[in-house]
């Protein structure tokens, strides 16, 4: 199960880490900085945020805490990220962080507590919250560039009004072993 898990985990953020990309693909580098007011967020300032969370929390996953002395969060939300090749570089660094965390964890460590702020969790419990935590964020960016493009947005899982063709297709298949990601592609 331990095995299952991890495996089902690391397909999700890679669903996620991929929308992402997508959303990026359609966006120049104007528009991965626009923000709809002063008190909201650009693209580039939620990369910058999940970065530093990524490299908080999963470097020395399993032996030091997850929110790191040299984290400096408030900066994250501050515009640092200046050219779409710094955000990408960012982002790959972020997923390859939480990528080889994962990686190292085993059947011999599953068990071992994390901590995050010095509360106490299980892998599950961490791996979990920064799950839910991402995908929070990335239907941000999602909702960012749905807004800047409007009608020119190519839905990046199942295109409004086209659910019943969708569903046609899938059921026409037969059963079949897959991951709730695969059917939003």
């Amino acid at each position: 199960m331990k095995t299952k898990y991890l495996d089902s985990v690391k397909k999700q953020f890679e669903y996620y880490k991929s929308v992402g990309e997508k959303t990026f693909n359609q966006l120049n580098e104007e528009e991965l900085f626009w923000q709809f007011n002063e008190e909201s967020n650009s693209i580039a300032i939620i990369v910058n945020h999940l970065w530093g969370n990524m490299k908080s929390r999963w470097t020395n996953f399993l032996t030091s805490d997850g929110e790191k002395e040299w984290r400096n969060r408030d900066l994250e939300f501050e515009s640092v990220i200046k050219t779409k090749n710094d955000l990408i570089d960012k982002w790959n660094d972020g997923w390859k962080c939480l990528f080889n965390a994962l990686d190292s964890i085993t059947k011999d460590n599953f068990e071992t507590k994390v901590y995050i702020r010095n509360q106490e969790h299980s892998i599950i419990e961490a791996i979990n919250r920064q799950l839910a935590h991402y995908a929070y964020h990335i239907g941000q960016l999602v909702y960012i560039g749905k807004m800047i493009k409007g009608s020119e947005w190519k839905s990046l899982t199942i295109s409004k009004g086209k659910s019943h063709k969708f569903n046609k297709e899938k059921f026409s298949k037969g059963k079949h072993k897959g991951h709730f990601s695969d059917d939003l592609k």
